[in-house]
């Protein structure tokens, strides 16, 4: 195998394939990135058994072949080499060796033989459509923060998308919650993804398809199936297994009867609440909002720090009541809403509250009460 291409375009396929290795593996073929070079391109290719991403760049090949080289080490070396410089790769005869050659630098690495590098067979796709990435970037960034991080409920590891019928309107849904707080947000549903299978997307695969996101306007080809998805970002392609589970009945969890409506100013109310939760306890984090007659009182409390209050002018006009919330729970659910102030709807001191930028909004969180 001998192939010549530029160090930027090298360099710019290996930062989106090099991510999904992991540093730390038992098994050596997945430390390393398969390279095969054919006809006037160079595909790469990176694994965990989970999570693979392919490219193809242009390139000039001299001889076609295919080996296999430690992705870590690899994406350094290109990093480290000059701009504009050409990068040269070529498997000698020697067993396990690769020489990469640019300006006066040379490199001699240790290959694995390709025969051994792993196939995420992706078989059959159900379902196949396509979406703005710029609608896809913004289910992804307004529900990922939800995600569970407890391993034990692996179920709640990744963001559920699905389809549903909203009175006559096919939705794409999108949901994560950790039990504490709850994100959903919603778009109408593009031609080819009505009726497919509900699918939980990993963690790990959400946060990488978030980095392949590099132009909103794009559009990126989704397919699924019951077991994998596919995103192909133009040349970038990712494949990701779907967690084996049962999301959970989250409509259950979103309260309907709350009558009682609470407007705040967005931004002032974040700050006070950044301010306020400074002397809470990093166990606790809980802040106090009491509520009565226009009038917002946030205040803590910690035995070992001392308290906290501070006062704002809200629009509210229910009976008073007094709740409490994670302080970094309630910064996390303001900080994803888009517009200037943000609508509480509340029932009691012990029951789940919705957050949303107004009524009819496309995306709506739930967040559980703390006592305080």
């Amino acid at each position: 195998m001998k192939v010549t291409l530029e160090r930027a375009a090298l360099l710019k396929s290996l930062g989106h394939v090099h991510r999904v290795v992991e540093r730390r593996t038992t098994i050596p073929i997945l430390s390393n990135v398969l390279l095969r070079a054919d006809g006037q391109s160079l595909g790469l290719k990176a694994t965990d058994l989970d999570l693979e991403v392919t490219e193809q760049l242009a390139a000039d090949v001299g001889q076609k072949g295919a080996t296999t080289l430690p992705a870590h080490i690899l994406y350094d070396i290109v990093r480290k080499l000059p701009d504009g410089a050409q990068v040269t790769l070529e498997a000698t005869g020697e067993l396990g060796q690769l020489t990469l050659r640019s300006g006066r630098s040379r490199f001699s690495l240790q290959s694995l033989p390709e025969s051994d590098f792993p196939d995420l067979a992706a078989g059959e796709f159900s379902h196949a459509f396509s979406l703005p990435a710029g609608e896809l970037k913004k289910l992804i960034e307004k529900t990922q923060f939800a995600i569970s991080n407890e391993e034990t409920r692996y179920y709640l590891n990744g963001i559920f998308m699905h389809t549903v019928d909203a009175d006559g309107t096919a939705m794409l849904r999108a949901v994560a919650t950790d039990g504490h707080r709850l994100a959903r947000v919603e778009m109408p549903a593009p031609q080819g993804s009505v009726g497919m299978p509900g699918v939980i997307v990993p963690r790990k695969a959400v946060t990488e398809i978030l980095k392949l996101i590099e132009d909103a306007s794009q559009d990126v080809a989704i397919e699924i199936s019951a077991t994998k998805a596919r995103f192909k970002f133009g040349e970038v392609v990712l494949t990701s297994k779907l967690i084996d589970g049962t999301f959970p009945d989250y409509m259950r969890v979103i309260p309907s009867g709350n009558d009682k409506r609470l407007v705040v100013d967005r931004k002032p109310f974040a700050d006070a609440v950044d301010r306020v939760s400074t002397i809470s306890s990093e166990r606790g984090r809980a802040v106090k909002l009491a509520l009565a007659d226009g009038k917002l009182t946030l205040s803590v409390t910690n035995p070992d720090q001392g308290s906290a209050v501070e006062e704002l002018e809200v629009d509210y006009d229910s009976a008073p009541i007094d709740i409490g919330f994670n302080a970094r729970y309630l910064l996390d659910i303001t900080a994803q809403l888009d517009s200037d102030t943000a609508l509480f709807k509340l029932a009691d001191a012990g029951s789940p509250t919705l957050v949303l930028d107004r009524d009819g909004a496309a995306a709506l969180y739930v967040l559980m009460p703390m006592r305080v």
